[in-house]
Parts: C-alpha cells; structure tokens; sequence
C-alpha cells in the first residue's frame, strides 16, 4: 500500500523511539477501504534500555493520531516486550498486525517475529474472534450501519480460516467461500461509503441473524477439532528474542 506523500516522514518526525515495524491495520487490511477510511498503523518499537531499568521509564504504548492532507492517521505501537506479551494471550489483532502484508517500515527483528508466528497459533484464538463477533454484531443491531455488520463477517471468517488452515488472513475478499454469497456485493457498498447503511438490496435482517449464527457455531465447532495446539509453543523463543534486543 501506498501512503499519502509525506505521512511516513511525519511518522517518524512525531515518533520518539525507533521501530521495528509499522504496517497497515483496519479496513485496508480488511479487504473494503472507502475513499474516506481512515489509514491505521500499528507497530512495535524498542525502548531504549535505560528507560527500562532506571526509574523513570519509557512509554510501553505510544499513540499519535493527525489528520494529513485531509486523510485521518493514526498509529499505535507498543514495545517489543508488551506486543510479544499480547502475542501470547490469544490476540487475534497482534497477529494480523505482525502478519499484515501491509508493510510500511520493517527490519530484521520484524522478520524474526514473523518467522515464530507458526508457534504462537492456538486453538483458543477462536475466542478472540468469537468475542469482537459479538460486539460487532451488537453494534450493528444498534446502528443499523454496514460498517459493523462486515466486521462481523470479517472476524467470524478469519477465525474459521484459521482453524481450518493454521494461517491468519484478514482480508474479507479473501474468505468469501466460506461465507454467504453476497458478501462481495456488502463490501463494494462499504468501500462507496465508509459509514453507510445497508444497501436497498441487501438480505433481510432475519437472513442476516441467521448467516451470523451459523458462523458463529461453525467456528466454535472448527476450534474444537482444530489441529492447533491449546498453548503457544515459541514462549521461549519469544523470551530469547526479547532479550537479545534488549542488549542489543
């Protein structure tokens, strides 16, 4: 993806550490980006050490947003101990940052941490997905927007997929086999609009309701007999990791 002219070199002018990547999140890495989505990046950045061991220490979450050129930017980095500690608490959202193809800035400690992902999938990511399921499906009950209603497809599909094929992918347009059939039709309306509703031929909400349920269940019973392991096995090379990039 390219960004707006400029935006990475405001990245890095606003940024107070160095970073071991930044790639691209929400609805670009989604599949169904509008003209107006805002670009959301996420990242990792490495403390220095004294603001590690001293007393006074350094941000372990850093949050910039700004509007460049009229197009809404923000990006969220986490240090590398914090991010590889969501890595092991079933975080469905780290592990499509770490993976997004959606690469800004990368480096060989990217690479390392791209590489242990293998062993960092587990069964129980299902309940990652299980659970911004719910809230997104919530949301769109309340809203009636088709925002929410694709994020709840998106969610459901990803977590299927991974259950089935041991591999993250974020990209709707990517999973629709195994979703309803008119699902492609939902995402060219969202990328017309960012916070429109529904189009006018869209399914009924009862065959929503429905779609979303039989998801939903089909995810809960692909976790169940998923090959993936319960627990992450690279908790120990994750431990190594950090530690050699902390003393450098």
């Amino acid at each position: 993806m390219n960004l707006p002219e400029g935006m990475l070199d405001a990245l890095a002018a606003d940024h107070p550490y160095p970073r071991a990547f930044v790639t691209v999140s929400g609805a670009h890495l989604y599949g169904f980006p509008s003209q107006d989505s805002d670009v959301d990046l996420r990242g990792v950045h490495l403390l220095p050490l004294e603001e590690i061991v001293g007393l006074e220490t350094g941000e372990e979450t850093v949050t910039l947003m700004w509007d460049h050129a009229g197009v809404e930017a923000d990006v969220v980095t986490h240090d590398l101990a914090k991010f590889c500690a969501l890595l092991l608490r079933r975080n469905g959202y780290v592990l499509e940052q770490v993976l997004s193809p959606l690469v800004v800035a990368t480096s060989p400690l990217h690479a390392e941490l791209v590489a242990l992902t293998p062993g960092l999938l587990t069964s129980n990511h299902a309940h990652h997905y299980l659970g911004f399921a719910r809230s997104q499906w919530s949301l769109f009950e309340k809203t009636g927007e088709l925002k929410p209603l694709l994020y709840t497809f998106r969610v459901l599909l990803t977590g299927i997929h991974l259950m089935r094929e041991a591999q993250v992918q974020a990209d709707l347009t990517r999973l629709t086999g195994y979703g309803p059939s008119y699902l492609p039709e939902l995402v060219e309306a969202k990328r017309a609009a960012e916070h429109g509703p529904l189009p006018p031929d869209a399914p009924s909400p009862e065959i929503l309701q429905a779609d979303v349920a039989a998801l939903t269940s089909r995810l809960e019973e692909e976790r169940e007999r998923s090959a993936l392991p319960e627990q992450p096995s690279a908790r120990r090379a994750l431990h190594e990791l950090v530690v050699r990039a902390r003393l450098g």
